[in-house]
């Protein structure tokens, strides 16, 4: 009688240890459960991707494709977001915004890919040579070379430009020179100002050629330059009016005293004269 008793007493106690060992085994397993579910990077397409913020500020040797990969995002869409057209270039320290409608993305983006480039120069080619017989006499014909379009009377019509200093022209724009702006002197501290309403978009030293430049971003795909600045007033991301003071004259990476000032459009340089009044 007391062997069977014991024997039902060990029974109780192995089925309470089992039942509490199965209950500790659920618990830890739904624990890890949670623990993975909350560590777990954004899941996009069976690729994992870092959550994107809302802005994000360009570091030294990004692309625009590669910020795009990083997230899960399309290229295109954080161009359009950021008004920034072909070839997509981007500069240290700009903010960019990589969230926004999805309405306003796709608008934007179709826009973009429809707009054809700017045709800048037209070229006659000489007509095709003709058989010519004794008695059809050989009459030249003159080819007349096309004028190139003055970007201050078409392109530029939706920005008002001023002056971005009152120095004098030391050195015009010469591309075969490599000079791809106006170089302007002065003395060290002169006022330097905004060409045209705009953001900047960059206000560094990452460029030693040009020293401490200023970028400035405005509509219609311009993009004006102020080089060798002695003193930056502005940083990426201000708005900015034409004749605000930006900066001061100075020899950041120059030999003299001088502001270098550029204008490009898509990304390449065009004559500051061409947009400047006169």
């Amino acid at each position: 009688m007391r062997a069977k008793m014991h024997l039902n007493n060990v029974s109780i106690f192995l089925s309470q240890k089992m039942i509490k060992t199965v209950v500790l085994s659920m618990a830890v397993a739904t624990a890890a459960i949670v623990t993975g579910c909350a560590s777990k990077p954004q899941i996009n397409g069976g690729t994992r991707y870092v959550q994107a913020p809302n802005y994000y500020t360009v570091r030294s040797g990004d692309t625009l494709s590669a910020i795009a990969n990083r997230y899960g995002l399309n290229y295109l869409d954080i161009a359009a977001l950021n008004d920034i057209a072909a070839p997509y270039r981007i500069y240290v320290n700009q903010s960019l915004r990589l969230k926004g409608s999805v309405a306003q993305r796709t608008t934007s983006t179709q826009a973009m890919a429809q707009t054809t480039p700017i045709q800048r120069q037209t070229i006659n080619l000489p007509p095709q040579q003709q058989v010519i017989t004794k008695t059809q006499p050989v009459v030249p014909k003159a080819v007349v070379p096309t004028v190139p379009v003055n970007p201050s009377s078409t392109l530029a019509s939706n920005l008002r430009w001023v002056k971005p200093t009152n120095g004098a022209i030391i050195q015009s724009f010469n591309l075969a020179s490599n000079v791809k702006g106006t170089r302007y002197g002065g003395n060290e501290g002169d006022p330097i100002f905004a060409a045209a309403n705009g953001q900047v978009v960059y206000a560094a030293d990452g460029l030693k050629e040009y020293g401490n430049l200023v970028l400035i971003k405005h509509v219609d795909g311009y993009i004006s330059a102020y080089a060798h600045n002695s003193k930056m007033l502005v940083k990426s991301g201000d708005n900015v009016t034409a004749g605000q003071k930006i900066a001061e004259m100075g020899s950041t990476g120059a030999s003299r005293v001088m502001l270098e000032f550029q204008v490009r459009l898509d990304g390449k340089p065009v004559n500051p004269t061409t947009v400047l009044p006169n």
